[in-house]
């Protein structure tokens, strides 16, 4: 369960402000988006949904949490939340409806992955605990994504436990990791929480505990016969692998096999080809060769043009920490708000940098696509008409534009996730959201998905809502005076 207290202290002090003003029952409509998409990439994999809605089920101010706040104090020494405030926030239950990007689809910069409708109060509370689930996990299971990219249909397995930002944080990124597309995780209790296959043998100490390599593979095989996959590199590689070799026969003649080696320092291309060649000339050709050691989706692509003959990529650091981009910047931004039981008026914020100006409406994505592969995005204001063929208007460029809808198909990709407080969506199994995730990236073009200077995949603002978030920007410009040279 996440405490409602893990938030910023502002989140609070705004709220019992639009309590003491009055305006507690005001509603607002906020949307959470990034800007730039992550790791220089050309896409990014929407995942964290499941948490945030056992938050908003969940959420809920305990006696201890108000005895806490109470505590708290102003700068002239006088408790900084008054009592009435505190019973409010002890009778406080969730009514906001969210609309939400489902988990393991793609995303792009400036779309909506929630939306989320209600109070003001109630989701100006909400924002730094779904900022902080729905940032990071649609980060790590962007970063698996790109590396499974480049294993090339080679299983990837997540092995960052030991290195991961605590224990919420290897929870998070093994979760995150197997939505974009590892085949498995080291981390056991990830496993019972949500189902991701386990795996993993001995390590570098098990060899070394032992007089010789070979006793030591010998011993593990005895314990383990159904796990045989020796760490060879904790002396000499090559000769670890001829030991590995060895048990392998004993194995095999016992009715049981040699799974394969882990590779795990060194010059992992090199080392594998001289081990495969190995391995083949003793009758193993069904072996694997798992490498470990600092790999990320570059090292593995690198591996690859190489020749490497590594067949399972066991990655580990620079995946669960997101080593390259340890952050999403993704953000959480008013663009409606009136008051109880009145129309909603649209909100902008401006800034100097035309990438942070926001965009006002109840935002909607809906996506284009033919025969299964996707040509374009359109954010819209679902309050104004969405017939077809809809125009397409870069957010940054509006010279830029494109007619979308003869010939395509479409889908919205904001759906009903929670109405006044219930979740109302289906909760489907990690599973099935990997396969969406899958079957996504499937669908797009490959010059999105490379490494390198990717393509941009088409993202813009539907011409009425483009007109409307201009006509805001030069009002607001005129009235606080930015007009001004």
């Amino acid at each position: 369960m996440i405490s409602p207290l893990l938030t910023d202290l502002y989140q609070l002090t705004m709220a019992q402000g639009y309590f003491r003003a009055g305006r507690a029952a005001d509603q607002a409509v906020f949307h959470l988006f990034f800007r730039k998409l992550p790791f220089a990439g050309g896409y990014a994999l929407a995942a964290g949904l499941e948490p945030v809605l056992e938050l908003v089920e969940k959420f809920h101010f305990q006696a201890d949490d108000l005895a806490y706040l109470a505590t708290l104090q102003g700068s002239d020494g006088e408790p900084l939340f008054v009592a009435d405030f505190l019973s409010y926030l002890q009778a406080l239950r969730l009514r906001v409806d969210i609309d939400a990007v489902p988990e393991g689809t793609l995303v792009f910069g400036h779309e909506p992955l929630l939306r989320v409708r209600g109070s003001l109060i109630e989701a100006q509370l909400l924002e730094t605990a779904l900022l902080n689930v729905i940032n990071f996990q649609t980060l790590i299971a962007t970063k698996a994504a790109r590396v499974c990219q480049a294993a090339k249909g080679d299983p990837v397995l997540e092995f960052g436990l030991r290195r991961a930002q605590g224990v919420d944080g290897a929870l998070a990124a093994s979760r995150a990791a197997y939505i974009g597309g590892c085949a498995g995780t080291s981390n056991v209790l990830a496993g019972k929480l949500y189902g991701i296959p386990v795996r993993g043998t001995h390590a570098h100490s098990w060899v070394m505990s032992f007089d010789s390599e070979l006793e030591a593979f010998e011993a593990y095989a005895d314990a383990l016969p159904n796990n045989c996959v020796f760490l060879v590199d904790t002396y000499d590689t090559l000769d670890g692998v001829r030991n590995a070799i060895q048990v392998g026969q004993r194995l095999r003649a016992r009715g049981q096999r040699l799974l394969g080696i882990r590779l795990d320092s060194g010059d992992l291309a090199w080392l594998s080809i001289e081990a495969r060649k190995l391995l083949d000339a003793a009758g193993f050709q069904d072996a694997t060769i798992v490498a470990s050691n600092d790999l990320d989706e570059r090292l593995i692509e690198s591996l690859k043009q190489q020749g490497a003959t590594i067949s399972v990529w066991g990655v580990g650091t620079r995946l669960v920490t997101a080593y390259d981009q340890p952050a999403l910047g993704g953000v959480y931004k008013l663009a409606m708000i009136g008051a109880q039981d009145q129309p909603l008026a649209p909100r902008i914020k401006i800034s100097e940098q035309a990438a942070k100006i926001s965009t006002p409406g109840v935002q909607q994505v809906r996506r284009f696509s033919r025969d299964g592969r996707l040509v374009a995005d359109v954010i819209y204001d679902e309050q104004q008409p969405a017939s077809l063929p809809m125009v397409l208007v870069d957010l940054l460029d509006p010279t830029r534009r494109r007619t979308l809808g003869p010939g395509l198909s479409h889908e919205d990709l904001l759906v009903p996730a929670v109405r006044s407080g219930q979740v109302v969506c289906a909760r489907p199994t990690l599973a099935i959201v990997r396969a969406r995730a899958l079957a996504q990236l499937g669908g797009l073009d490959a010059t999105v998905r490379r490494f390198v200077h990717p393509h941009e995949y088409p993202v813009g603002l539907s011409q009425e809502l483009h007109e409307q978030r201009t006509a805001l920007i030069q009002q607001a410009r005129t009235k606080h005076g930015s007009n001004v040279p």
